[in-house]
C-alpha cells in the first residue's frame, strides 16, 4: 500500500506554481487525518485543489465528492480529471444550501472556503455537520482577520489625506466583517465539536509596485477588488490605488494568515 501511495503522490502532487491555494492546502493536510478508503466531501473545491491529491490519497476504495457554486470551476476540473480517478466526483452545489438527500461522510475538507460562507458564517458550519459522519473530522482553512494589515492601513490612510469619510466607513467595515481565528474556535466550541484546533500559520506574499501590484493574481480577486468596492466613484478609486501601488514599500512585507480549524464530531 505505501508503495502504491508513494506512485499516487507523484502523479497527483498538489501543483508548486499555485502559490496561493497550494500553501494553504498544505496547511490544511497538515491537520486531517487521512487513510485510504475514507469518504470525504470537499466544499468550495474550485479546479481541484486539493480534491485531486485527495482522491489520490484515499484510492478507489474511497469516494471523494467536491463542489463549488462556479460552473466554470467544475467543468475546468473535469476537463483536468477526464476519466482518470472515477471515485471522484466534481458537482455545481452552494455550500449554503446543501441538499437533504446529501449522504454523510467521514471527512468534510474546505480549502479558502470560509470567505465563501457569507453572510452567516456560523449556520453553514453547522449544516456541512449534518453531512458528517459521527467520529468524523471537519477541517476548513481560510485567510483569517489580519490577512495584509498593512495594506489596509496603507490604503486608509491614503483616504483619510483626501477627506473620503464614506470610503473609509466602509472599508472598516469590510474588514470588521472579516472572521478571525477566535471567531474559528468559537464556532466550533458552540456546535460541541471535541478536539477542536485552531492554528494560523504566516505566509508573506511578494510584489513589485504599480501596475504589477495592482494586478497581482494573488491580491487583486478577492482582496484589492473588495477596497475598489469600497468607491461609488471607479475613477476616483483608481487614483487612490495607483497612489498606494506607489508606495510597496511603506507596507511590506504583505502577510496573509493561513487559519486552519479542525474538529471532530462526537
Amino acid at each position: 500500500m505505501t508503495e502504491c501511495l508513494n506512485d499516487v503522490r507523484r502523479r497527483w502532487p498538489l501543483p508548486i506554481h499555485d502559490y496561493w491555494s497550494t500553501p494553504f492546502a498544505e496547511s490544511l493536510l497538515l491537520h486531517l487525518d487521512l487513510c485510504p478508503g475514507a469518504s470525504i466531501f470537499d466544499i468550495a473545491s474550485g479546479h481541484g485543489i486539493p480534491a485531486f491529491y485527495l482522491a489520490e490519497q484515499v484510492g478507489p476504495t474511497g469516494q471523494v465528492l467536491a463542489i463549488d457554486h462556479s460552473e466554470g470551476q467544475i467543468a475546468r476540473a473535469r476537463i483536468i480529471q477526464g476519466v482518470q480517478l472515477p471515485w471522484l466526483r466534481f458537482e455545481c452545489l452552494d455550500m449554503r444550501a446543501l441538499p437533504q438527500h446529501l449522504p454523510c461522510f467521514e471527512r468534510i475538507t474546505g480549502n479558502l472556503s470560509v470567505m465563501f460562507f457569507r453572510p452567516h458564517r456560523f449556520e453553514v458550519v453547522q449544516g456541512l455537520l449534518d453531512h458528517l459522519n459521527p467520529g468524523g473530522q471537519l477541517v476548513l482553512t481560510f485567510p483569517s482577520l489580519g490577512t495584509f494589515e498593512s495594506l489596509w492601513r496603507r490604503i486608509d490612510q491614503e483616504m483619510a489625506v483626501r477627506g473620503l469619510l464614506l470610503e473609509r466607513r466602509r472599508l472598516e467595515a469590510y474588514l470588521a466583517e472579516r472572521p478571525s481565528a477566535a471567531d474559528a474556535r468559537g464556532w466550533l466550541d458552540r456546535l460541541h465539536l471535541s478536539r477542536v484546533v485552531v492554528a494560523e500559520y504566516p505566509l508573506e506574499v511578494t510584489t513589485e509596485s504599480g501596475q504589477t501590484f495592482l494586478h497581482h493574481p494573488l491580491l487583486r480577486g478577492g482582496f484589492l477588488d473588495d477596497a475598489y468596492e469600497c468607491f461609488e466613484d471607479q475613477r476616483l478609486a483608481d487614483e487612490v490605488m495607483t497612489r498606494v501601488s506607489e508606495d510597496v514599500e511603506s507596507f511590506r512585507p504583505l502577510i496573509a494568515q493561513r487559519c486552519v480549524l479542525s474538529g471532530w464530531k462526537l
